[in-house]
């Protein structure tokens, strides 16, 4: 009996301290995310002072939007298609084939995945524009901004490397024996990939192709930026409808189709991949990998090679080179205030307003990560909750704005235009990945460990600090790294929430971009590759820091 009750007693403890972790966490979701949402629905559905759900369709039905919901689906289709495509070939490469410089080469195809779409879309500014080398070889009449190839190839920039390691990855530890055994059976190469290999292959393909295509579909700053006026996906017309036209009631209808179509791709996307986390009998690399021998397969390495460097690093190098193509004069002028103007905000004001915003971003995010992980690891039928904390990742930031402009500018929660609110919003994008970072390690921990320093008297800080702490600070420094580099390339929600007095790096390199003349191209272009070094070295911060056996995405 008095077992029974310890076992109820120590039951009902472990609630408490469950709910008491998740408090702040979920108060926080509860006013960032679930209000201003909530917000955005009571607009989308409002008309003359009170709620007329017909408003809804009418709104959405109109020709104009009806473009903008098929224009948005069409380009997500056909760039997922493009970078299948041109993926694919590369993950078979990296999955079948050993040969000098892989693990350098196969890093360095993961750098423009972290890049900040602004960045991105700088750099293929670079390379599309008049004044490139393409241009020059081409004519001086070739300028691909602004059109609809511009951003399909920056978006499969942007998503080769989801492919190529997902894909890879997989087809990598697939069983080699299988495929040697239909060759002996008189099979040919063709007959073997296309019955044996590719269905075995579909899930992570599928997988993969749903989680570019939820990229593509929130695509915000490269169809801003490299698309110009004429193109607009369900993002960059929420914005316009915002900020350009002051339609609220448009921009919360268009928002909410944004929504109802993420959350149920990240649900496709979240079944798909519990699919690939089972089954089959997987080997290790070293027994399915070996150098190229023949020429087509020296020839397949080499041109694959070649695409990778074209595609993912020239982008790069020429953003870099044309930021220099007037000395160091973009750089100078990224300290100083030529027009002397008192409405006028030095570019290097938006490089203190990022690194002041991504520090307070970090601290927050980290004690409400923590608390929520911490709250998860010691309860595993937390499954709800641990959803919850990943909904922001099916949100797109620009819809997170909107709902922030309508519900934070009034009392009780008038926060709109301060940067208190900015923080929120990045810290709430950033949460997820804490989360997720932080989860696997504490869920490492043996409650052994916990339990006998609790006995010898040790409270629970001190049990954290001396037990958990020391078991944690890699996964720790990677979510800090993570919680900053988010902060640092965030842009669809502060173009929507920032003062024009409080513009971030993001937000400063869209402004120069916008604006015409030499000097304010090369100090977007030097801002640019300024984020871009700081992107590259926290990357390469993380591969450093994670934990064996993880992954960073």
């Amino acid at each position: 009996m008095v077992d029974q009750k310890g076992q109820q007693g120590l039951a009902w403890r472990r609630t408490l301290v469950f709910a008491g972790l998740l408090a702040l966490p979920l108060l926080y979701l509860l006013v960032f995310y679930f209000y201003p949402l909530e917000a955005i629905l009571r607009a989308s559905l409002t008309g003359a002072g009170r709620l007329e759900p017909a408003l809804l369709l009418e709104r959405l039905l109109s020709p104009g939007n009806l473009r903008v919901i098929r224009f948005t689906f069409g380009q997500a289709l056909l760039s997922t298609l493009l970078t299948l495509l041109l993926g694919l070939p590369g993950a078979y490469v990296f999955a079948r084939y050993s040969f000098p410089g892989k693990r350098i080469i196969q890093a360095l195809t993961t750098v423009p995945f972290v890049l900040p779409t602004v960045v991105v879309a700088a750099a293929f500014s670079a390379v599309l524009g008049p004044q490139s080398l393409l241009s020059r070889w081409l004519g001086r009449g070739f300028d691909l901004r602004y059109t609809f190839a511009a951003i399909i190839i920056a978006h499969v920039f942007y998503n080769y490397t989801v492919i190529l390691r997902m894909v890879r990855g997989f087809w990598a530890n697939l069983d080699p024996y299988l495929e040697q055994a239909a060759r002996t059976l008189g099979a040919s190469p063709w007959r073997v990939f296309f019955e044996v290999t590719l269905p075995l292959l579909m899930p992570v393909i599928a997988t993969a192709g749903l989680l570019v295509f939820i990229f593509c579909f929130t695509s915000f700053g490269v169809v801003l930026i490299l698309g110009g006026p004429r193109f607009a996906t369900l993002e960059v017309e929420i914005y316009r409808q915002t900020i350009n036209f002051a339609n609220l009631p448009l921009a919360a209808a268009l928002s909410v189709v944004q929504i109802l179509f993420t959350l149920g791709l990240t649900l496709a996307y979240t079944r798909l991949q519990q699919r690939i986390s089972h089954s089959l009998d997987l080997k290790p690399e070293w027994v399915t990998q070996r150098r190229p021998q023949t020429p087509f397969e020296i020839v397949l390495v080499a041109a694959n090679l070649l695409l990778m460097g074209v595609l993912l690093l020239y982008p790069l190098i020429a953003l870099i080179l044309r930021s220099f193509r007037s000395g160091l004069s973009p750089y100078i002028t990224l300290f100083q205030n030529p027009r002397h103007g008192i409405f006028y905000v030095p570019p290097l004001t938006a490089v203190g307003n990022s690194l002041r915003i991504a520090l307070m971003v970090t601290g927050l995010a980290l004690i409400l990560g923590l608390l929520a992980a911490a709250a998860l690891s010691r309860r595993r039928s937390g499954w709800l909750a641990d959803a919850l904390f990943m909904l922001p990742l099916g949100t797109s930031a620009v819809t997170l704005g909107l709902g922030y402009l309508l519900a934070m500018g009034r009392p009780p929660l008038a926060l709109r235009g301060t940067l208190g609110l900015i923080v929120a919003a990045h810290a709430l994008v950033a949460l997820p990945f804490v989360v997720r970072s932080l989860l696997p390690a504490l869920q490492s921990i043996r409650p052994s460990l916990r339990e006998a320093a609790a006995l010898l008297g040790a409270p629970p800080t001190r049990v954290f600090v001396e037990v958990d702490l020391p078991i944690i600070w890699r996964a720790l420094a990677v979510a800090a790294v993570f919680a900053f580099t988010v902060s640092m390339g965030e842009f669809g929600a502060t173009s929507m929430i920032a003062r024009a007095d409080l513009p971030t790096m993001p937000i400063a390199i869209y402004r120069f971009l916008s604006r015409p003349g030499a000097q304010n191209y090369g100090q977007a272009l030097a801002m640019s590759s300024i984020l871009m070094l700081v992107s590259v070295v926290a990357f390469t911060a993380i591969e450093w820091l994670r934990p064996p056996g993880t992954q960073t995405f």
